[in-house]
């Protein structure tokens, strides 16, 4: 009989790794996207390293997933979802700020910070654990003077690299 872990495995869709299931997976340059789904909501989307499309099991699913490309094809394509973010109130506060900055435009967590009466460090950490990215676009949030910051709770590693794509895909021709 095989355990849980090795069931995880054997039907993850992810390179043999351990990953929970999702209710699609949406292929991207350079990574793809697990996408969560209630039974009437987005609740969630999770970076992934390169993997396997996954068909959707839902017709909501099906819909994220379809505005999602259409995102990654034109960065100006606007979302009409249904969502359903898991977060304190000061998380829903910030994700609120985040969501007002414009297509091309980024702003520090300093600035954020300062717009809600907060410190830095608190923005960031908000901005980590939300669990729509690319809806609330947490990649247009940077640190002081420019410089990338963390993103999705990484310091480094694939998901600065898929910061950059993010910001070059939101600002490149056309954009």
């Amino acid at each position: 009989m095989l355990t849980s872990q090795e069931v995880a495995e054997r039907d993850s869709p992810c390179k043999g790794e351990s990953r929970p299931l999702y209710d699609a997976i949406v292929a991207a340059p350079g990574f793809a996207l697990g996408l969560s789904c209630s039974a009437t909501a987005l609740t969630g989307i999770e970076f992934l390293e390169p993997c396997t499309p996954q068909a959707a099991r839902s017709s909501l699913a099906a819909e994220a997933a379809r505005q999602l490309e259409a995102w990654l094809a034109d960065a100006r394509f606007q979302f009409d979802l249904p969502l359903a973010p898991r977060g304190t109130p000061f998380q829903h506060r910030v994700w609120q700020q985040i969501a007002a900055i414009p297509l091309g435009e980024t702003r520090s967590y300093g600035q954020l910070a300062q717009a809600l009466g907060s410190a830095p460090r608190a923005v960031g950490g908000a901005c980590g654990a939300n669990p729509l990215p690319l809806i609330v676009p947490c990649h247009r949030v940077l640190a002081a003077h420019g410089g990338l910051g963390g993103f999705n709770r990484a310091r480094g590693g694939y998901l600065l690299d898929v910061k950059r794509w993010l910001l070059t895909h939101e600002t490149g021709p056309g954009h």
